[in-house]
């Protein structure tokens, strides 16, 4: 096998995974649209734009061509924005080579047609969609660029494609575990985004760590419920994509959504915080998804529903805040649907 690994695109976690594989003497080329960004790339060895500060492997190669990057690469690793995953695919689709593993590693949704970005991938390149391999969990860009202990999960119908993303990835700070549940782990992966957002709007009221801790809670039971519904392993959502991923997205100041949800909680509009982003916050789109997501299947999820009212119908924050919690009373176990806790236990 080719030891060439090609990702697209150039953006914080596109670059922090490609030095990882450029890390474990890969031969890696890293795909952008910007000519300024890989001649800073190929000749400062920096992303500044993406990762200020940090120091890029010397043997990491950028390229703006699509073709030049993918060409004779045993595996190709999409990192693109859910927003853009259509494009690059339709681009990639006229240059891919029949034999190379296909690995994403974006957590959201198309938002228009809800699909994952495995089904996008899937229609735009023609693979089966099952072989396709999914990298998520709890790992930010700005840890691991800097090497800190990172464990992911890849996930993936194919058995021999995810632990071949296994070896191609694995080393000494990023471990790598497999998974054979595609759809827990792209719902788990996306979904958590929403769970942050809710959990920085929380720190931006000032409401303190009681409120935070049952956010993450709730908001994990909102995720497990309409995963399952959808077709995913309840038990997947115990694991790094799930719990683990959710903690590090809704606790860190490295978080986007986070940060997104911070300055909504202060009392800032949406378009002002997204200008001052200045980069994608999926949370957003995702929970866009979320709220069409509960309607079609008739699935409670309170806090993505009040949080969905906040980002596009201008709701108070803290008047969503009194929703959620002036609710009915419940049980704190609902039931799952009986045929899918059954699927899971026999």
């Amino acid at each position: 096998m080719s030891d060439k690994v090609a990702v697209l695109v150039a953006g914080s976690w596109g670059t922090a995974l490609a030095n990882v594989l450029a890390a474990n003497e890969l031969d890696v080329h890293i795909w952008s649209r910007s000519p300024e960004q890989v001649l800073e790339i190929n000749e400062q060895h920096t992303n500044s734009r993406y990762l200020p500060g940090m120091a890029l492997s010397s043997h990491l190669k950028a390229t703006a061509d699509m073709k030049e990057a993918v060409t004779g690469a045993a595996a190709v690793l999409i990192a693109a924005p859910s927003s853009a995953m259509r494009e690059v695919c339709r681009q990639l689709k006229t240059c891919i080579e029949e034999d190379s593993i296909v690995i994403h590693a974006t957590k959201g949704f198309e938002t228009e047609s809800l699909k994952r970005m495995s089904t996008v991938i899937s229609e735009e390149i023609s693979r089966n969609e099952s072989s396709i391999v999914v990298l998520s969990g709890p790992s930010h860009a700005e840890e691991v660029i800097r090497q800190c202990p990172t464990t992911v999960v890849v996930a993936s119908g194919d058995q021999k494609a995810a632990e071949t993303a296994q070896d191609l990835f694995m080393n000494a700070y990023f471990r790598v575990y497999t998974n054979r549940d595609m759809i827990g782990v792209e719902l788990a992966g996306a979904l958590k985004n929403i769970i942050a957002l809710g959990a920085g709007m929380s720190d931006g009221l000032g409401f303190g760590d009681n409120a935070k801790a049952a956010l993450l809670t709730r908001g994990l039971a909102e995720i497990s419920r309409i995963g399952v519904e959808m077709g995913a392993n309840p038990l997947t959502f115990a694991g790094l994509a799930g719990v683990g991923d959710l903690v590090v997205t809704a606790t860190s100041k490295h978080s986007r959504n986070w940060r997104a949800g911070f300055m909504l909680g202060e009392g800032k509009p949406l378009d002002e915080v997204l200008s001052s982003m200045g980069m994608v916050v999926e949370g957003i789109r995702t929970t866009k998804a979320a709220y069409a997501f509960s309607e079609k299947f008739g699935v409670q999820m309170p806090i993505a529903n009040q949080l969905y009212h906040v980002l596009f119908e201008q709701r108070d924050p803290r008047n969503a805040v009194e929703a959620l919690m002036g609710r009915n009373p419940k049980t704190e176990m609902e039931t799952m649907p009986l045929q899918t806790w059954e699927q899971w236990h026999t």
